[in-house]
């Protein structure tokens, strides 16, 4: 059973930089392309970020684009999400989820990923 822990949320003012975590367990890391989307209590759950299970492929929403960057480290099973030069939009419960693809492209909508984390919290302070 594949489990996603995520990590790194906080309290940072606008501005700020903030690194989350997303910790995957239970599988072949390598199968799966790993996403993040965020939701607050005002909007529908929103596509932030994904990358394919090579790494060399990256997608990010248009509200982020040039501010945050995706990364993954196979080994330690593991995709970070560095955000950068946070406003207060971006408060929100951000997760991340995985899909079992090995493709060179990413899916970007919800529906498409298998499996979620709990979420972690972002305020960003103005």
């Amino acid at each position: 059973q594949v489990s996603l822990v995520e990590s790194g949320g906080g309290l940072v003012q606008a501005g700020g930089p903030l690194r989350l975590s997303c910790q995957f367990s239970g599988y072949t890391f390598l199968y799966y392309t790993v996403g993040w989307f965020r939701q607050s209590p005002e909007k529908v759950r929103e596509f932030v970020a994904a990358i394919n299970w090579s790494g060399g492929t990256t997608e990010y929403g248009e509200p982020v684009k040039g501010r945050f960057t995706i990364s993954r480290d196979n080994p330690k099973m593991t995709v970070y999400l560095q955000m950068n030069n946070l406003k207060p939009e971006d408060s929100a419960v951000y997760f991340c989820a995985a899909k079992k693809l090995q493709d060179i492209n990413v899916p970007t909508s919800a529906t498409e990923y298998e499996y979620w984390g709990r979420g972690t919290q972002v305020t960003v302070s103005s």
